[in-house]
């Protein structure tokens, strides 16, 4: 069986993406779960199980991958539906999802993803603003395309999962798209490992102070729907 390493999921969108493909694909996995050192940086710890030192990596007994768009690969040359069928689709599909893994610096520096919290924006940049506009363009022109209520047509692929996070970050920041696109983040919300994910990141006791830090910098933290650490139990 696959061994799938992952960080906290109130953080992580990085583990998100495969694990949420994975769990839609019914692809089974073992989950192992390595906090972030919340003194400071993880890659020693995670170098244990990771040759980069970071999350996530896939392990299938001897090999290991280590990229988030790698392992959509190598689960793609091993299961059906990581990709569309459709030639035209399928292009479509790989060069959203390695838009999104390169891509939308402001999204990333201003709405840093923490599943617990709704946070109400001190500004929006224009980067952002810019960011947000392509996000909406390219989700409804995958819906439109293709007639959703996937980006490529009916069933949840690799390039779902690598918009997974941004669905998380929309409704935590109150981010505004367009009708077409909102309603595409409420439907992967609503997905049952995305709400699987949610209530794992909820009840986790562990924070990470640089991360929360760099949210509480950019507004006001209006909710916290998080455990009180105090009483979590791991």
């Amino acid at each position: 069986m696959y061994v799938l390493n992952i960080a906290n999921k109130n953080y992580s969108s990085w583990s998100l993406r495969p694990w949420a493909l994975m769990r839609e694909r019914h692809i089974a996995f073992e989950e192992r779960l390595h906090p972030f050192n919340p003194e400071g940086s993880s890659f020693e710890m995670f170098r244990a199980f990771s040759p980069n030192g970071m999350v996530p990596c896939l392990e299938d007994g001897a090999w290991k991958v280590w990229d988030s768009l790698g392992i959509a690969e190598y689960l793609a040359e091993r299961h059906a539906g990581v990709w569309p069928k459709d030639a035209a689709a399928r292009a479509w599909a790989r060069c959203a999802a390695a838009e999104m893994h390169s891509g939308f610096p402001a999204l990333r520096e201003h709405c840093s993803m923490s599943v617990g919290v709704r946070v109400r924006l001190a500004e929006t940049s224009p980067a952002l603003t810019k960011d947000l506009a392509r996000i909406d363009e390219l989700w409804s022109e995958g819906l439109d395309r293709w007639g959703g209520p996937f980006l490529c047509g009916e069933t949840f692929g690799a390039v779902d999962a690598f918009y997974a996070p941004v669905a998380f970050r929309v409704r935590g920041y109150g981010l505004a798209l367009g009708e077409t696109a909102a309603a595409y983040a409420e439907r992967l919300l609503d997905l049952p490992s995305m709400r699987e994910w949610e209530a794992d990141a909820l009840a986790e006791p562990w924070r990470e102070p640089a991360h929360d830090a760099e949210i509480a910098a950019r507004g006001a933290v209006i909710e916290d729907r998080r455990v009180d650490p105090a009483f979590a139990t791991e």
